[in-house]
């Protein structure tokens, strides 16, 4: 694969996990608000919430390489009404420019809770439609190996498996600093930290099922499908059956396996660092997988009519 491919799959993987976590990170602080109150919710979620936005401007950048001129990005939009791939340029634009909008009044408390709470729910809408957007690009007639539902049901899957994991190990890491500077509300923030673990891990283990049965449907498919469906299908099965068969394993391990000893481990006190190595190591390997997996969504594809 050429730099040009890699730059998408850096920017498609990163915008999506982008807008998982934020939507994760608005449930999580709704649901915090409702128990311990705003301040501790905002206590729990406000440096996560600034992670997010670098991660977005990462990905934009990576976009760029992707184009032969990155002076002429601009002109990407141009043709919004009629291309997908100018409607995921504006939308992954307008994202950013809502999402971080949104992060610097959270984080100064600028303006009312309600105020805020409608920039929140603008960026959020935006990032769905988005990662809509994203997958519609390759929903086309002359790739058979992409234009299946799962594109759209592995994209949307890729969002908020990432997006709830990186919450994950951005909560416990928040959690830490928390202990270090305002022991006295340690405690609070530890049984908030470890309610949200667990349905962490209760989204990572429905997701990762998602997956593995969409898997079967979707090979069963191209098995089925035209000449250069079945091209497809053949390269994964032998050129890249290795990164395939890896790809499964860390996925499984990292949401599925993980993700029930971070449930287990979340259900009592005193787990604290155990609970902190479980959320990285989750999110590192689905992060690997998830890459792994792009990675054979553009080297495998064949063309027909071309």
């Amino acid at each position: 694969m050429e730099l040009r491919d890699w730059a998408l799959i850096i920017f498609t993987i990163l915008a999506q996990m982008s807008v998982g976590a934020f939507w994760v990170l608005g449930i999580v602080h709704y649901y915090a608000t409702r128990k311990a109150g705003v301040e501790e919710a905002d206590r729990m979620s406000d440096r996560a919430l600034l992670a997010i936005i670098p991660v977005l401007v990462l990905g934009m950048l990576a976009s760029l390489f992707h184009l032969g001129n990155p002076f002429n990005a601009y002109k990407a939009v141009t043709h919004f009404t009629s291309s997908w791939l100018s409607r995921e340029v504006l939308f992954g634009v307008l994202f950013l420019v809502f999402g971080a909008l949104y992060a610097f009044l959270q984080w100064r408390k600028i303006g009312s809770v309600a105020m805020r709470n409608v920039l929140a729910w603008i960026a959020a809408l935006i990032g769905l439609v988005l990662v809509y957007s994203m997958s519609r690009i390759y929903m086309l007639y002359s790739q058979p190996a992409w234009n299946t539902l799962a594109t759209p049901i592995s994209f949307f899957v890729t969002t908020l498996l990432l997006g709830a994991l990186a919450m994950g190990a951005a909560i416990v890491w928040n959690y830490a600093q928390v202990q270090k500077k305002n022991p006295e509300c340690a405690d609070v923030q530890c049984e908030m930290m470890r309610t949200t673990l667990r349905w962490i891990a209760i989204a990572g283990v429905v997701l990762v099922g998602i997956e593995l049965v969409v898997l079967p449907i979707y090979l069963s498919t191209l098995a089925t499908g035209n000449p250069a469906a079945m091209a497809s299908l053949r390269m994964m099965a032998s050129k890249f059956g290795l990164v395939f068969a890896l790809r499964l394993i860390l996925v499984f391990v990292g949401a599925g396996v993980f993700g029930l000893f971070l449930y287990q481990n979340a259900s009592s006190a005193g787990q604290e660092k155990v609970l902190s190595n479980m959320a990285y190591s989750a999110f590192v390997l689905v992060f690997v997988a998830e890459v792994m997996g792009r990675f054979l969504f553009y080297v495998t594809h064949q063309g027909v009519g071309l």
